[in-house]
């Protein structure tokens, strides 16, 4: 950490334009060991803010921070030292078909450079535990399904023991009962191991379940950042009426 860095994470005044405005003037920080949710529509900008922090994309104007380092005008070679740290959840999983689950596991595992050769059979199997899939160590990720999939992506990004996790919309297109075992999961991640996430989630449930402070995206410009408690405070009519259809689905 630096005086001049002092969050994990920081969007400091960050414009993103494509066909349109993505992003606007964004600001918003993530400190060591906080969970911080970005929600909001389609369109609004939540994955390209995954995409910015990852190095992917880089911003018009404003400057992005990760790692208490601005990464705004990093060279590739520079990025791979953050993404050893950073590392992110898509929302297809991104396994590799060829290989069984728990390959999957030990692909990451050899990226490491501290990986002991001797013992990464049982480090395979106690992530595989930590995500509650043992059972499917020797299967491969055709045979599962969208839910278990992206259990075992979050076992092969904590296998690069990194600082910080991004989820790209963790529980979508899944069922109910996989979307509570991923936010038990990622519950769990968040009390045990204390890594910094960032959760990018159209799941207000899980939202108010795993997340410390919210940022809301609308037409590209954060409307409401803070915690999670106060949400329901903010005055601003979209998401008053966004808290509202979620009040309606739910009830």
């Amino acid at each position: 950490m630096t005086d001049q860095f002092p969050h994990y994470i920081e969007f400091r005044h960050v414009y993103k334009t494509f066909d349109y405005p993505v992003l606007v003037d964004a600001c918003f920080e993530v400190d060591p060991g906080e969970t911080v949710a970005v929600i909001g529509r389609s369109g609004v900008g939540k994955s390209v803010s995954l995409g910015h922090i990852m190095g992917f994309l880089k911003p018009d104007q404003g400057r992005v921070i990760v790692s208490h380092t601005d990464i705004t005008d990093f060279s590739e070679a520079q990025l791979r030292d953050i993404r050893k740290k950073v590392t992110m959840v898509f929302q297809n999983g991104a396994l590799f078909d060829s290989l069984t689950v728990g390959d999957n596991i030990l692909f990451s595992l050899e990226l490491r450079d501290d990986y002991n050769d001797e013992n990464k059979e049982d480090v395979v199997d106690g992530l595989l535990r930590m995500v509650e899939l043992g059972e499917f160590r020797d299967a491969y990720p055709t045979d599962l399904s969208v839910g278990h999939k992206r259990a075992v992506a979050i076992a092969r990004a904590l296998a690069a023991q990194p600082e910080c996790i991004l989820y790209d919309e963790p529980t979508t297109m899944v069922d109910p009962i996989m979307s509570a075992h991923l936010t038990r999961l990622m519950q769990r991640l968040k009390l045990q191991l204390r890594l910094t996430s960032v959760v990018v989630t159209h799941d207000l449930e899980l939202m108010r379940q795993v997340a410390d402070r919210v940022v809301v995206l609308f037409e590209g410009k954060v409307i409401y950042f803070g915690p999670v408690s106060e949400m329901e405070r903010c005055e601003h009519p979209h998401l008053k009426e966004f808290l509202a259809m979620d009040r309606v689905e739910l009830g």
